[in-house]
């Protein structure tokens, strides 16, 4: 029986039925983005704040705003009003008040005023100011809890029901839970949704990372999922715009939630995987979906080359039970660890590098465009792993020269974290790639579901490491870097991957000299150690 790959070659490995899943996955790709990063926007908490102090107003209604404000709030040692207490209300005339003035200060009982905001915003509809301000940051950490909560009940359904089906209800679990949320009247309740909307966002990034990666041949593969990943660039600027004009959260909510109903097209036109197909004895639906793909891409094969193979069923345990699999999947997960802590950390905190928060968004999407496609003919230049340490290294050492650098410099911290942020996504999208062609088929969602649960759980800190800022404001930036050199180092003790069919079953490792990123490409195939099951 012939294997996949050579299977995959005879249809072809990045025909018209490839590309045409490349388009169809870039689309929420697109989307995921709007989620991810849009509360950045809905809760910007630099707007001005007072205490609501209309108790004042029942003694003398015809005092202007600022008359109300300087009779009611005190004063900062630079003279500015305070902004997150008020002076006890008496009961007094006002031209008593006007004449001794007032002592006694308490905190906001009754709520804040926000003079200068016309339209809703988390932050103004919620009063997520002063004692309350770091709540923004925690309902992020919640959030990316969802996302680790998805990566987790993803991976399972992706190995049950195969990725096409994990897409399908991530997208309609995102459309659906993303437009209730602008019916919440409540914070928790907020945050509540949000957590449900992220174990969707979870399951898009794992699927799509395997559902390209098995259905495209070895030498097309890192250009399939880093266009997928422009994509998800492309939404980043398209969120600074949208963010821009749809000011009011809730419409905000439903403007980014709304597409992604497309799951009820995608249901028609989104494939299975062949190779998951074969893996759960699906021999026929295998069969199939081969025959399509030939055809679309105008070429002819017979049934009888359709692989078939009995694969034993396997679980998560399997990613630890042989050695050289077990030191890849820990040396994985902790660089997807380390890549998601810094990617989110840069991220999350796109309006504390002193420029426009909108501007600045867009110059983040902007900047992944080039370094991901630059990813594409590093990959294949100097392999894999190499480019995943280059990556990590750079944005390692960026990370540290902003932590040491003055904030008194906003346009030097900006450039650098956008240095910092493209190398980031382009490290995302090669270890999204790595990850993909390092596990075999059989616990392949197994090992992508174990490392982004790690990644995940660096989603939750990041929002809480930036918290620390507070206390001085080289951790967060320090830590990151310290964690990207680390990470970058581990990487050179991966086995190489490039230009390599994928391996459906667990086998013992083959030695792995450095091997040239430019192999013939149709080697002679080597014949298959016994017992050992074949690698492909």
């Amino acid at each position: 029986m012939p294997r996949f790959g050579d299977v995959l070659k005879m249809i072809g490995e990045f025909g018209a039925f490839q590309k045409f899943l490349v388009l169809l996955l870039c689309i929420p790709s697109f989307l995921t983005p709007f989620h991810m990063f849009g509360q950045m926007f809905i809760s910007v908490n630099d707007v001005p704040h007072y205490c609501n102090t209309s108790w004042i107003q029942a003694i003398s209604p015809n005092l202007t705003f600022q008359q109300r404000l300087n009779l009611t709030i005190p004063k900062r040692t630079d003279d500015s009003l305070d902004e997150c207490s008020r002076f006890t209300p008496v009961d007094l005339d006002i031209e008593t008040i006007m004449k001794y003035g007032l002592n006694s200060t308490q905190t906001c009982e009754q709520g804040w005023v926000y003079p200068t905001m016309k339209v809703p915003t988390l932050v103004t509809e919620f009063d997520l100011v002063c004692d309350r301000r770091d709540l923004c940051d925690i309902s992020q950490s919640i959030f990316m809890g969802g996302l680790l909560a998805g990566s987790l009940i993803f991976s399972s359904l992706s190995d049950r029901a195969g990725s096409r089906m994990s897409i399908l209800v991530a997208l309609f679990i995102m459309a659906f839970f993303g437009c209730i949320i602008s019916l919440a009247s409540h914070f928790y309740v907020y945050i509540a949704l949000r957590f449900i909307v992220g174990t969707a966002l979870a399951g898009i990034s794992i699927s799509v990372a395997t559902l390209s990666s098995e259905w495209v041949g070895p030498s097309y593969r890192p250009q399939a999922l880093i266009i997928i990943h422009c994509a998800n660039a492309l939404g980043q600027m398209a969120l600074a715009g949208i963010a821009y004009f749809v000011p009011d959260w809730r419409l905000f909510q439903i403007t980014v939630s709304a597409p992604a109903f497309l799951v009820f097209f995608y249901s028609w036109v989104l494939p299975s995987s062949a190779r998951w197909l074969i893996t759960k004895k699906k021999m026929k639906e295998a069969k199939d979906s081969l025959l399509r793909a030939a055809a679309a891409n105008n070429r002819v094969i017979s049934e009888d080359l359709a692989p078939e193979r009995k694969v034993p069923s396997k679980c998560i345990l399997d990613l630890f039970k042989k050695s050289y699999l077990r030191n890849m999947t820990l040396i994985m997960a902790w660089i997807w660890f380390v890549d998601s802590l810094v990617y989110y950390e840069v991220s999350f905190h796109v309006g504390d590098f002193g420029l426009n928060i909108y501007l600045t968004q867009l110059i983040f999407g902007a900047v992944e465009i080039p370094s991901r496609i630059l990813s594409i003919f590093l990959l294949q230049w100097i392999g894999r792993k190499k480019c995943q340490s280059t990556w990590l290294v750079l944005g390692g050492i960026v990370c540290v020269m902003i932590s040491v650098l003055p904030k008194e410099y906003p346009l030097i911290v900006t450039v650098l974290a956008v240095i910092g942020k493209s190398s980031m996504a382009a490290a995302f999208s090669t270890t999204y790639l790595f990850s993909a062609e390092i596990f075999p088929t059989v616990v392949r969602q197994f090992g992508l579901g174990f490392c982004s649960t790690f990644a995940r759980v660096a989603g939750i800190l990041a929002p809480l490491l930036g918290i620390l800022a507070k206390y001085h404001l080289a951790i967060p930036m320090f830590t990151c870097g310290s964690l990207a050199l680390i990470a970058g180092i581990l990487c050179f003790f991966l086995p190489e991957t490039c230009n390599k069919d994928l391996q459906d079953l667990i086998a013992e490792p083959e030695p792995d000299p450095d091997p040239d990123p430019d192999p013939d490409p149709d080697p002679a195939p080597a014949p298959a150690p016994a017992p050992a099951p074949v690698q492909e």
